[in-house]
């Protein structure tokens, strides 16, 4: 199988690429996230992902992309449902059009790893676009090695970013906070 590993930071990526080696699946790594800012988190996490790509000598392509006005004119009438209806969509699809341009067999993502997205969403998105460019969406439940990978990323001394990606998630990050006036 080639796959093509949509992948959104460093700490994320460990134990999908960790237990997709041990299975025998060697995927390249796909950064492509538009939904990150601001651009100093953008380009931490970007290089943050480069470095490790290379301790662990894994092939990775990074698609530059900050697109913040694209963003913002994409979730600016929905910023509750923005996950759903932008930031998911729009990554996965520009991995697997990636992908079957670039004769893949597969694609995937480390979203998949997290206990705060909304897993049930991007499967739905994936398998959706499994369709549309007839190319394998790879499923792999891998939120039960979450906090391994979180822990081998301290160990290994990479960036821990504090909020998923977009500026509406880290104002959600402060909620309590912004309601108490803190």
């Amino acid at each position: 199988m080639k796959l093509l590993l949509h992948t959104c930071c460093a700490p994320c990526s460990i134990y999908c690429i960790d237990s997709l080696r041990e299975e025998g699946i060697e995927p390249t790594v796909y950064w492509f996230n538009p939904n990150i800012h601001p651009y100093i988190e953008y380009k931490t996490r970007k290089d943050t992902l480069k470095k490790y790509t290379e301790m662990i000598n894994i092939e990775a392509i990074f698609e530059e992309n900050y697109g913040l006005r694209e963003f913002c004119k994409n979730v600016v009438n929905d910023i509750d449902n923005r996950c759903n209806n932008y930031c998911y969509k729009v990554r996965l699809e520009q991995t697997a059009k990636y992908a079957k341009q670039n004769k893949f067999t597969a694609f995937s993502t480390t979203l998949l790893i997290s206990p705060y997205q909304k897993h049930e969403e991007l499967i739905k998105i994936g398998k959706n676009l499994s369709e549309k460019y007839n190319i394998e969406f790879l499923y792999k439940d891998f939120r039960s090695g979450y906090r391994k990978g979180q822990d081998k990323a301290r160990e290994l001394g990479l960036y821990m970013q504090k909020y998923c990606g977009c500026i509406f998630s880290e104002e959600d990050r402060y909620e309590k906070q912004i309601k108490k006036g803190v």
